[in-house]
């Protein structure tokens, strides 16, 4: 039996809204894209919460939302990156005092930039990274969580140059990374509330996801 609720988190002495889904077991910090906190990721951590995990999820952009991609961008340009990244790590550092053991991260292309962040900088505390349509340069060699990435054929968003070179870094840097690439679909495949959303590609990654994080935390 799960439970949620909204908590308020102090970042910078600043209060910031974050979603917690209490499964009662191994912690996930989850990171959204840059939408804003919307109901279909707070839909996402209600249902890793009933496969058993405690699922938090800090709001990155102060209870805003963006409905299209302009105003998604409107919001990026006016981000303040440095409190962003103060927020993962008090929401992560949070969900580690609720849970023992290391914790996982699922990132969603803007969220999963901030989910490489996060491992690269407190490797010791993660043991396991999902990616979806997002990537980040960092020092790969830091990283010590297991890493699956769930990318399209073909991404505007995210070019596979950049995805190849991370997933290339891992492998010189001996992470166990996993790639899986969904023919067809677009950047937000998993998103059921936006138009690329698809259906066969958005459930075989979450089946991926939820054995991947079982089998790592």
């Amino acid at each position: 039996m799960s439970t949620s609720s909204e908590i308020q988190l102090s970042v910078n002495d600043k209060k910031v809204n974050a979603y917690l889904a209490n499964g009662g077991g191994p912690g996930i910090l989850m990171l959204h894209a840059w939408w804003g906190l919307k109901p279909f990721f707070k839909q996402f951590c209600d249902r890793l919460a009933e496969q058993g995990f405690t699922v938090l999820a800090p709001d990155l952009r102060d209870g805003q939302i963006a409905k299209t991609i302009d105003e998604a961008k409107a919001l990026m340009e006016k981000s303040d990156s440095q409190f962003i990244g103060d927020t993962v790590m008090a929401a992560k550092d949070h969900l580690r005092g609720m849970v023992t053991g290391k914790i996982g991260a699922v990132g969603f292309s803007m969220g999963a930039a901030w989910a490489l962040i996060a491992a690269s900088y407190k490797p010791e505390q993660f043991a396991a990274i999902v990616l979806f349509y997002g990537n980040e340069g960092v020092d790969y060699g830091k990283i010590t969580a297991k890493v699956m990435g769930h990318y399209c054929e073909e991404d505007e968003w995210e070019p596979n140059e950049y995805v190849d070179n991370t997933f290339a870094e891992f492998k010189k840097a001996g992470v166990d990374a996993t790639r899986h690439i969904y023919p067809g679909v677009a950047h937000w495949f998993m998103e059921d509330d936006r138009p690329e959303y698809d259906s066969a590609a958005a459930q075989l990654a979450w089946d991926r996801t939820v054995e991947f994080l079982r089998a790592t935390l």
